[in-house]
């Protein structure tokens, strides 16, 4: 199982999302989902991250539901037993890649140079995660990678703000953003669920 263009394109921008409380998590979730949020990467930063997952799996089915930050084995196993939608990586090696389709779990995996896009697309992969995406070089590195791999497909991640992330969008091996402004940790903390949704709504009202 890999992750398409296709799959990624209608999801337009997805929440990068750290919970520390169980109790946010269908509340955020759904705030997001009121705001034009199809997608939302949950990450595997904290203790109750998994649990977040389960609960937003199962009490937000019309919602895409992944899981983020899987740096080793097991916790491709843990999001396969969890039934993530998908799954993101803030880097790639193989060990990691071939597990992930060993367990059937689709992964965006990170990338930042040329050298492990080939070793992705070696492995079967089309589609990436470019972390950190304004760090590494953003829409310049992007636009330049497009002219000998076109085939290419991104999700930049990584210091994108609202105020810029939409000019990601309009790149041509670009199907998708990925950002953390969508959920201001002050808004969760104080159960603001307004909040996210308002400003989910503005990132949405901006992609064409």
């Amino acid at each position: 199982m890999t992750i398409t263009r296709d799959f990624l394109t209608p999801i337009g921008v997805m929440p990068v999302i750290v919970l520390d409380r169980i109790e946010h998590a269908v509340p955020v979730a759904e705030a997001l989902y009121k705001g034009g949020i199809k997608a939302v990467e949950i990450t595997l930063r904290t203790p109750v991250a998994l649990e977040c997952i389960r609960l937003i799996k199962r009490e937000c089915p019309h919602l895409i539901v992944g899981a983020g930050t899987l740096i080793n084995e097991k916790n491709v196993e843990e999001c396969a037993e969890a039934g993530v939608d998908f799954a993101v990586s803030p880097g790639m090696t193989p060990k990691l890649v071939r597990k992930a389709q060993e367990c059937g779990v689709k992964l965006l995996p990170g990338v930042a140079t040329c050298s492990e896009i080939l070793t992705g697309m070696e492995l079967g992969l089309s589609c990436f995660k470019l972390f950190p995406a304004t760090a590494v070089g953003g829409l310049p590195l992007l636009k330049s990678i497009y002219g000998p791999l076109p085939q290419a497909t991104f999700c930049p991640t990584g210091g994108l703000t609202i105020d810029d992330f939409d000019q990601y969008l309009t790149l041509p091996n670009v199907a998708c953003v990925g950002g953390s402004w969508l959920v201001p940790k002050a808004a969760v903390d104080a159960g603001n669920w307004q909040a996210i949704t308002d400003i989910a709504a503005k990132t949405m009202a901006k992609v064409k």
